[in-house]
């Protein structure tokens, strides 16, 4: 589960992929029944310190990849891709020497040089050298950035931004109304437009050199420290031909009263433009007399790694598949850390996940072949930043048209059965309708994102295949307990939080009632059974961002 796009430096070196750590966990006697046991055994072999916190591109992270396809193989799923349980995924790793960077805005009066990484965060995208400069980059206020045809929106209307830097704010416009439209960007919920990784991704799309958002606790739903430590670390990017050059030179986080003292040298006023920004009819404003330079030393190197990926052919329509997913990674050893225990086990992010999943293969096994295909993908690179899955997404190992859906399990809470399940950016698709009719047969509903405004919706796998048009979903394990109802499962999920989300004390504990996860599990087998077994294809809602690719994907099957 990740917050930000950063990564750990443990794994920033090209290492050996395949070879078998010292102590190699024992693969669990498992009932082809769906049994809160089965996951236990699997989430303490997943989590186990002979992984070494499952750092993608090390020698002991990638066995804990060989450790799952093996597994898959145990209960007899086959491999997923051209006979091999696994997709190679190369990724570039860049990391910002900061003493020999720098960073600065030309003013009317005087430069202005703010501390990295206490007043901005910045770093280059571009990887084919080491150095990469952008040199007196006139600055232009773009509101939020978005170009939405849907929502009659363009904040680049009227203005050429090529070679310029954009300034950014964070969130959809009408976010922060006291009492937002739900017509107008979806009012409260974010959608993908809000996301910070879409508005460089417009940047770039626009021409612009440098592209910097402007940091504000509400609208980002996190404070300035988790963009300070997300972002001042090593980076990853998918290997590509042109090594990210058509991204933008530079990206970067300046925060609040950084921008508002650029805003006054150039004679503008923050909170008024901000205000303009969230009407119709914003155009963009040139910030008059400033310009940005920025000097970027960076070390690169490369990782590689893999997604594993299992499948149970169909009988009727073998080419047709319905997806389940989760991420096998997790943040490795850091050596640096205080104490003894520099081990980050993940066995609530993402052992539980995968342990779930494969625990629902292994049910699928049992009950013979489908009609359609039911696939099984296991993603590197998720704490990076989503890039095993989206790699899956850009190079599919089944056609995009012929998935049906992808659910996607990413972490949760051990709290025993629960009324409902959770649901990220809930109403999107017809999916949900599908799981709503499964969680019927055991009386539970599904409860809506209760802080839409947060994007959760856009930080697990499953959005690198909504984003390509495919209906996915990530559920929850639900935020009303049979055993001490709402308040004992948020207690549960802010202690986890506070104290063990991303911490070497995300370790298996016996303790753990498993007995909710393996209700969750047989709802997902009815939801799965439901789709593989018939010819539903669930499409996106009208007024979801991701309809579009859904409808030309499907129109070109």
């Amino acid at each position: 589960m990740p917050l930000l796009r950063s990564a750990s430096a443990a794994c920033a070196a090209l290492l050996l992929i395949g070879a078998a750590p010292a102590r190699y966990p024992v693969h669990p006697v498992t009932s082809p029944d769906i049994k809160a046991a089965d996951i236990a055994a699997r989430d303490k072999a997943i989590a186990d310190d002979a992984f070494e916190g499952r750092g993608p591109g090390t020698v002991n992270g990638e066995a804990s990849a060989q450790w799952i396809a093996d597994e898959l193989k145990r209960i007899g799923v086959k491999p997923g891709n051209h006979g091999s349980y696994f997709q190679n995924v190369a990724a570039a790793v860049i990391a910002l020497d900061g003493p020999k960077s720098a960073f600065s805005f030309a003013t009317r009066e005087g430069s202005l040089t703010p501390n990295f990484p206490e007043a901005v965060t910045y770093w280059t995208p571009q990887y084919a050298a080491g150095t990469v400069e952008v040199k007196d980059a006139p600055l232009v206020f773009v509101g939020y950035g978005v170009v939405a045809p849907e929502y009659g929106w363009n904040d680049y209307a009227g203005i050429d931004v090529k070679g310029k830097t954009v300034v950014i704010l964070v969130n959809d416009p009408g976010n922060e109304d006291a009492a937002p439209d739900p017509a107008f960007f979806k009012g409260k919920a974010m959608t993908y437009y809000g996301r910070w990784t879409y508005k460089y991704e417009e940047a770039a799309r626009q021409g612009a050199a440098a592209a910097i958002i402007v940091h504000e606790t509400v609208p980002a739903a996190y404070g300035w420290n988790v963009v300070r430590n997300s972002h001042s670390g090593s980076k990853y990017w998918l290997e590509n031909k042109d090594k990210n050059g058509n991204r933008v030179k530079i990206e970067g986080w300046v925060t609040l009263d950084t921008a508002k003292d650029l805003f006054k040298r150039a004679g503008l006023d923050y909170a008024t433009l901000k205000a303009a920004a969230n009407k119709r009819g914003f155009k963009a404003v040139e910030m008059a007399g400033e310009t940005l330079s920025v000097h970027a030393v960076s070390h690169i190197s490369h990782v590689k790694t893999r997604n594993v990926v299992g499948v149970i052919p169909g009988k009727k329509a073998p080419g047709d598949v319905v997806m389940f997913s989760a991420h096998w990674d997790h943040l490795g050893i850091k050596p640096e850390l205080p104490g003894t225990d520099k081990i980050y086990n993940g066995a609530v992010d993402n052992g539980y996940g995968v342990s779930m999943i494969l625990e629902l293969a292994e049910a699928f096994v049992h009950d013979g072949k489908p009609e359609r295909s039911i696939g099984f993908a296991f993603w590197t690179m998720e704490e990076q930043g989503l890039l095993g899955s989206e790699y899956f997404a850009e190079h599919p190992v089944w056609p995009l048209r012929h998935i049906v859906g992808v659910v996607n399990l990413d972490g949760g809470i051990a709290g025993g059965r629960a009324r409902d399940m959770s649901l990220s950016g809930s109403g999107q698709s017809e999916l949900e309708d599908v799981l709503a009719d499964a969680l019927k047969t055991q009386n539970r509903v599904i409860s809506p994102d209760s802080e839409p405004e947060k994007g959760g919706f856009f930080r697990s796998d499953h959005f690198s295949l909504a984003r390509a048009g495919v209906p996915a979903i990530t559920p929850g394990g639900g935020e009303d307990l049979i055993d001490g109802g709402k308040a004992r499962a948020k207690a549960l999920g802010d202690d986890y939080l506070a104290h063990h989300y991303h911490q070497p004390s995300d370790e298996f504990d016996p303790k753990w009632d498993f007995s909710g996860m393996s209700a969750d599990v047989e709802i997902l087998h009815t939801l799965g059974d439901t789709l593989a077994n018939s010819d539903k294809w669930p499409n996106w809602h009208a007024d979801s961002e991701f309809r579009t690719a859904r409808d030309k994907v499907m129109k070109a099957k």
